[in-house]
């Protein structure tokens, strides 16, 4: 747990300069919730060379940032990596370089803490990963999907990262399996899509007209008799976007308790899936120092692996 009882001084380093104050307190104070990081900048209790500073603030070089003394509550603290976490993120690493980290993200783990969540994959690697001192998602995936996630070691590369991405030089490959038999010819899907907040208080999103374009490149990799292996790849980035597409098109993910069906949850049940069947296999983008292409798999779980075993002998 992040806590002090004493003012602390932190100078900025070259490795750190151009980091958005917020990010860096959160990576330095580790047990620290976003919601404190934010209370105490807010507050004035955080300065940087003497003076206020804003939350998005971007760090120089030379910078000497204060942060008051620190006293959480257990039920404010971000949670400590457990031994069986830290054991599932290590094995879990698919490769790394000077530059960037590539984890298989397990279902069920957040990629951040907040709305409720203790502690998600960032605050834990950083946590584990104390010889780093700089760690920041390129990208993001649903809790419930599995797969290749790209983590940027310097500000330097998440800045190239985030612009091949916008650049659309970064490619994704997920492998889902849908409800119902695919139709011939269907490749691509085009709907776009809005975000909303249902009467529960919680986010969705769902096809609407004057939504945000949003399309997905759907390839059939293999048919069963009531099911369908899909590779999609989201050619916009929207939240949700394979699920909501998926389930415009009345082939819902088995396993998908926002936008699944009552057919689908059967099915997953006949098959016992008790995950979400999305998994991040692959992702290729080019590496920030040399320009080359880099294309990362990542394996399925043994849950997914054994649903597909069992279907393929159906």
């Amino acid at each position: 747990m992040a806590e002090g009882r004493e003012v602390q001084w932190l100078d900025i380093g070259e490795h750190q300069a151009g980091q958005r104050l917020d990010n860096f307190l959160l990576a330095r104070l580790k047990g620290a919730p976003r919601s404190l990081i934010y209370r105490i900048v807010r507050r004035g209790e955080v300065r940087v060379n003497g003076g206020r500073a804003r939350a998005d603030q971007r760090l120089v070089s030379g910078d000497r940032v204060r942060v008051p003394p620190l006293r959480l509550s257990p039920a404010e603290a971000v949670q400590e990596v457990s031994d069986n976490l830290k054991n599932l993120l290590a094995g879990s690493v698919l490769s790394e370089s000077r530059d960037w980290l590539v984890i298989n993200k397990p279902s069920g783990l957040a990629v951040h803490g907040g709305s409720g969540v203790k502690i998600g994959l960032i605050e834990a690697l950083r946590q584990v990963r104390e010889d780093l001192d700089f760690l920041e998602l390129v990208h993001r995936l649903d809790r419930d999907t599995s797969g290749v996630l790209l983590l940027a070691k310097s500000r330097e590369a998440l800045l190239s990262l985030n612009e091949a991405m916008k650049g659309k030089r970064m490619d994704k490959r997920y492998l889902a399996l849908v409800q119902g038999k695919w139709p011939p010819r269907r490749d691509f899907v085009s709907a776009p899509l809005e975000r909303f907040e249902a009467g529960n208080g919680e986010r969705r999103v769902r096809v609407a007209s004057d939504g945000k374009r949003s399309r997905t490149r759907f390839a059939l990799q293999e048919q069963f008799a009531e099911t369908a292996l899909m590779e999609a790849e989201p050619i916009t980035g929207r939240t949700h976007q394979i699920r909501v597409h998926a389930a415009h098109l009345g082939h819902a993910l088995l396993g998908d308790a926002k936008y699944g069906s009552r057919r689908g949850e059967h099915l997953a049940r006949s098959l016992g899936l008790q995950r979400l069947f999305l998994h991040a296999q692959a992702l290729t983008f080019p590496d920030p120092r040399s320009g080359r292409a880099v294309t990362l798999k990542a394996p399925l779980d043994e849950e997914l692996s054994t649903v597909l075993e069992h279907l393929r002998r159906q």
